[in-house]
């Protein structure tokens, strides 16, 4: 690992070195997402794109549950290396890779026994069923390879390995986008023929992280014999893990909450919002992997007790994650038909797309800071605070919303109601942060 990166190097230097490369990365993670929907809407059906739109939120989950093992171990990590705890690391490493495996071999069960009822809750109409059971199938039958590939991402990133972490991803999205039209166009294969091009491009993927575990990591370990780990260490974990976990929970969730909200309006508004939402979840996923890629950064230094250089990291993450967001705001604000119209070219589905990307814009800036926030609270192990805010912004605080604002504002109190719960979020978490700390 390249202690220097975490203790000695400017801090400006150090944070763009271990976050560029994870923000690259998440990016082009969502491509394996997006990458989908562009082509499936080049078929000009719109049941098709509102089919695959509506498993949005169970690829969400899956990475949800990665996080458990792959935030909460790469926190802990982080922490054990600036405490110079160099083969606790290598065991809970090790625990994490293996630990998963075995996890999402059992999610995949759960998911294909009980396809056609979360289906439903999902609210797929018969109309709509047939793609979104396509797609979900092989998303399913993909859940170990999507998982693992979260976590060995994360691992590799808490020994500075960081652009190798990028790469593997990379070339797994490279493989992705040039499957997705053969599958889909030459094989005629439709929705089910993009959720495999993605599971091939994760498999591939995967092989490429462990490769780079076993000739680069210094500390991390592969070996299965090194698995074991006490409880004090399993607690680290999954007290981190777990709210973690539940973040990304909640925003399959807040696609849930708003898809079945708009079902009433038609096939169109669900399409729309879920191409608005992965446009949205670009420069969420820049705006996160700044929050995360810092967190190894803030881990490390919390760990050999450097409060100093720690305070500089929070005030320089804040600053980056608001100049970004406000950035955002202006292109999107800008662009958004142009954006809209990549996908689809039917009139409605711009209209209503712009206005829906816009209104899920307007508050990313108070998104930048509660990220901030709230991976300082992971990186910290104060799992309170963190939990909080993990089951506020896409959970109680929007459900709150959903069920206020459309009752006063109509259609409009919808699609305004995650904005409105970013604010409420915003002030907890201002709360959270002056309460633990004096920055």
């Amino acid at each position: 690992m390249e202690q220097n990166i975490f203790s000695e190097m400017p801090v400006k230097k150090a944070y763009f070195k271990v976050a560029l490369p994870v923000v690259m990365g998440m990016v082009v993670s969502l491509i394996y997402n997006l990458v989908d929907t562009w082509f499936i809407a080049r078929t000009g059906d719109t049941a098709l794109v509102a089919g695959v739109s509506l498993c949005a939120p169970i690829f969400s989950l899956l990475i949800a549950l990665a996080d458990i093992c792959g935030l909460g171990g790469s926190t802990a990590i982080s922490r054990l290396l600036g405490a110079d705890k160099k083969d606790e690391a290598k065991h809970v490493s090790s625990f994490c890779i293996y630990g998963t495996f075995i996890f999402s071999v059992l999610v995949t069960v759960i998911l294909l026994c009980f396809s056609s009822a979360i289906l439903n809750l999902l609210g797929a109409t018969e109309e709509t069923f047939t793609f979104a059971s396509s797609y979900y199938l092989w998303l399913a039958l993909g859940s170990p390879f999507t998982m693992l590939n979260i976590v060995l991402g994360n691992l590799l990133r808490t020994e500075g390995l960081s652009t190798d972490a990028m790469f593997c991803t990379i070339i797994g999205a490279v493989v992705n986008i040039i499957l997705d039209p053969i599958f889909i166009f030459v094989f005629k294969l439709g929705a089910a023929g993009a959720a495999m091009a993605t599971v091939i491009s994760n498999i591939i993927s995967d092989i490429l992280l462990m490769t780079a575990i076993i000739k680069k990591a210094k500390t991390l370990s592969c070996n299965i014999k090194e698995s074991k780990i006490n409880a004090e260490q399993l607690k680290g974990i999954l007290f981190i893990g777990i709210p973690a976990s539940i973040t990304n929970l909640m925003q399959s969730f807040a696609v849930l909450l708003t898809d079945r909200c708009l079902v009433p309006y038609g096939t169109s508004q669900i399409a729309s919002l879920g191409i608005a939402m992965k446009v949205n979840m670009i420069c969420m996923l820049v705006m996160v992997g700044f929050a995360f890629g810092a967190q190894p950064l803030i881990g490390f230094n919390y760990g050999s007790g450097n409060k100093k250089r720690l305070n500089s990291i929070i005030k320089f993450d804040i600053q980056v994650e608001v100049v970004t967001a406000v950035i955002f705001i202006f292109a999107t604000f800008i662009a958004a038909p142009h954006i809209i119209s990549v996908f689809m070219s039917s009139k409605d589905i711009i209209d209503t797309g712009s206005l829906m990307l816009r209104c899920l814009m307007i508050s990313s800036p108070a998104v930048g800071i509660i990220l901030v926030c709230t991976t300082l609270f992971q990186a910290e192990g104060k799992a309170f605070p963190a939990f909080i805010l993990s089951i506020g912004r896409q959970g109680i605080f929007l459900a709150l919303c959903l069920a206020i604002l459309p009752k006063l504002l109509g259609y409009n109190g919808i699609i305004l109601s995650q904005a409105a719960a970013d604010v409420v979020s915003l002030i907890v978490a201002l709360v959270f942060l002056v309460k633990t700390r004096n920055i």
